[in-house]
């Protein structure tokens, strides 16, 4: 590889990276706006693996935005990030996908404390605006409360 294309790799990891975060901050601080704008267009999100809804990313967003209620504190993890960028004969695609572990503290309004971790499956594409979102599966490997 050149250098050209080895930090054309490392740019897109470092954004692939930021969007991943910015789901957590969303999420985590109730930005929905902010939700909507990390997919593209055909964005999709699957929390059925973790017992919610699965659809198109706006639909999500309404259904977090009033099932997170009952959650007014949370912090989402996302730790042990795998990133793989579609290779193109050497250089990167347009195309990747980032598994990732996750835990999830979270509070009740009654003061009781929930917790969940599991696995998140990203699918991201390249658009015009940056890295997005085309899809977001949970797979939720244990609770406590």
């Amino acid at each position: 590889m050149t250098q050209r294309v080895d930090l054309a790799t490392v740019m897109d990891r470092l954004a692939i990276d930021d969007l991943v975060t910015g789901y957590a901050v969303a999420v985590d601080d109730s930005d929905w706006a902010a939700y909507r704008e990390l997919f593209a267009p055909e964005g999709r999100a699957d929390y059925r693996g973790s017992g919610g809804i699965e659809g198109p990313a706006g639909a999500v967003a309404d259904w977090l935005a009033e099932t997170m209620r009952l959650f007014p504190v949370r912090q989402h993890l996302i730790v042990n990030r795998r990133v793989r960028i579609q290779d193109l004969g050497g250089y990167p695609g347009d195309t990747a996908t980032v598994r990732a572990d996750y835990v999830n503290p979270m509070r009740f309004e009654s003061g009781e404390d929930f917790f969940c971790g599991g696995r998140y499956t990203f699918t991201l594409r390249r658009t015009d605006a940056g890295w997005r979102l085309r899809s977001v599966v949970v797979e939720e490997k244990w609770r406590r409360v």
